[in-house]
């Protein structure tokens, strides 16, 4: 069970938190792998090698949206990987508990709030 605390209140993350938030992650993932299916699957016809290569936006767009999948892929695959090894929860960066409210909007979440917020300010 992972203690979180947020100013004086003390939060659980709850056994079923955690077997939510793992069904979220697997969904997530399935999502992800069809995703990326589709995108691999592409033009399979010289009518739609053609047409793709016309629109040169909608091939960026489509590399793009593939990274970006295979990125959130591997966000949810490392969280489940943490959940089995019991590390789920905890921040990368201070090694203090992520919020359960943030763990329950972004299950994949590495970091806690200020730690993410110290990081996207460096960027």
């Amino acid at each position: 069970m992972v203690y979180q605390t947020i100013g004086e209140r003390d939060t659980v993350l709850t056994p079923e938190d955690l077997a939510a938030l793992r069904e979220n992650l697997h969904e997530q993932r399935l999502f992800r792998q069809e995703q990326l299916r589709q995108f691999a699957a592409g033009s399979t016809t010289r009518a739609d090698d053609r047409r793709r290569r016309a629109d040169a936006a909608l091939i960026e767009v489509g590399v793009q949206l593939a990274a970006s999948a295979r990125m959130v892929l591997a966000d949810v695959e490392a969280a489940l990987a943490r959940m089995d090894s019991g590390r789920y929860g905890t921040c990368h960066l201070c090694r203090r508990p992520v919020e359960r409210h943030r763990l329950l909007i972004v299950p994949q979440a590495r970091y806690c709030g200020r730690c993410q917020q110290v990081r996207e300010a460096g960027r």
